[in-house]
């Protein structure tokens, strides 16, 4: 980490900008007053159900405007990732993803097993395939690896739930494309042309956001909101940079740091 001036912020989103289906009070002025400042702004997320543009959408929805190159998300580098490799790719992903993904195949041979959010396909067929193709020798990606969410009506098992499935079963690991994997976030601080040290990330996750942001050598801000709470009760928070009640306090928190 470094005490230096910033350039950039990394901002993640559910439990950060927005809560069980509301915005924050005071994220819509705190994302206005970033840009005023002139620190140039990537927003990032473990959402692994959606594409890219029904995010910026929902977005939109909840007052926050962000051009398709400030959004980060671990299907837009499973999309690189995948078609670089010229992939034959198991999914196990969200119906609205199968749409939108390259690469996947409904027969082997699979190079690779995609792991996301498949609340809408999941049967046990579903996540046999995907234990065969990888004792088979495909590469097991998982989009993400959160242990649960938040939404307005409770929580929810998340998508780790079910790479832990698959890896226990098939005694291997899983290559993690979004948060905490530090390849994500380098990706987003070298989409701006911007070292690492330059930039600071803001969440509410000390297992994603902060974790993962302080192995990638940024500042870590973790906000009071979102799933602060329950990693409070469960030890998990205190090694972030600073905590801040929310991401409204934020703009203030930058200019005591200095903008370059």
């Amino acid at each position: 980490m470094t005490g230096g001036a910033v350039r950039a912020v990394l901002l993640d989103l559910e439990g950060t900008l927005y809560a069980r289906g509301a915005v924050v009070d005071g994220a819509v002025e705190a994302v206005a007053a970033l840009r005023e400042l002139g620190v140039g702004l990537r927003f990032l997320t473990n959402t692994d159900s959606r594409t890219a543009e029904q995010i910026r959408g929902e977005l939109a929805g909840y007052g926050l405007a962000v051009a398709a190159e400030e959004l980060f998300t671990p299907v837009v580098a499973a999309g690189r990732l995948l078609t670089a490799a010229g992939a034959r790719t198991y999914p196990l992903v969200s119906r609205e993803l199968r749409a939108a993904l390259p690469t996947l195949v409904d027969e082997p041979p699979y190079s690779h097993v995609l792991i996301g959010d498949c609340r809408d396909t999941l049967d046990y067929a579903a996540l046999d395939g995907a234990f065969r193709a990888v004792r088979d020798g495909a590469v097991l990606l998982a989009l993400q690896t959160g242990r649960y969410f938040k939404r307005a009506d409770g929580d929810h098992l998340d998508t780790g739930a079910v790479v832990a499935a698959v890896t226990y079963a098939a005694g291997t690991e899983a290559r993690v494309l979004g948060k905490p994997a530090t390849d994500f976030f380098a990706l987003a601080a070298r989409s701006l042309d911007v070292p690492v040290t330059a930039c600071v990330v803001v969440g509410d996750d000390a297992t994603t956001d902060i974790a993962g942001g302080r192995a990638a050598g940024l500042r870590t801000v973790q906000v009071r909101t979102g799933k602060y709470a329950d990693q409070r009760a469960e030890g998990l928070t205190g090694q972030a940079s600073r905590e801040l009640d929310s991401v409204a306090a934020l703009p203030g928190l930058i200019r005591e740091w200095g903008v370059v």
